[in-house]
């Protein structure tokens, strides 16, 4: 079960950078978007508008898919491990600092 939801969460990263990166920058600060390339982009299939809101769509619901399984793994993650703090449990102490060792020969050549 864990290994389908991993597989799955790895698919959804992948698409979701995908996603991202086919998208148009809005500031041109890398002077690759803003104005300029006309026409309606996608091979004229849709207009630029039509194809920015598809793949703002399609970046929310892939977004929305990889926090669900995130948090799918986090929890099936969890239910492993046993309940309780960690300043719960009684820790030993050391009664005795440990003693330095022998310095070594060093090896002839």
């Amino acid at each position: 079960m864990t290994t389908v939801i991993l597989v799955i969460h790895l698919l959804l990263a992948v698409g979701l950078v995908g996603i991202i990166l086919i998208q148009r920058s809005e500031g041109g600060g890398l002077g690759i978007g803003g104005s300029g390339g006309g026409g309606g982009g996608m091979g004229g299939f849709m207009t630029g508008r039509a194809a920015a809101d598809l793949l703002t769509r399609t970046t929310a619901i892939i977004a929305a898919a990889f926090m669900v399984t995130s948090l799918t793994l986090a929890i099936l993650a969890s239910g492993d491990r046993e309940q309780g703090s960690i300043l719960d449990k009684p820790q030993p102490a050391s009664t005795a600092p440990a003693k330095p060792s022998e310095p070594s020969v060093p090896l002839a050549k």
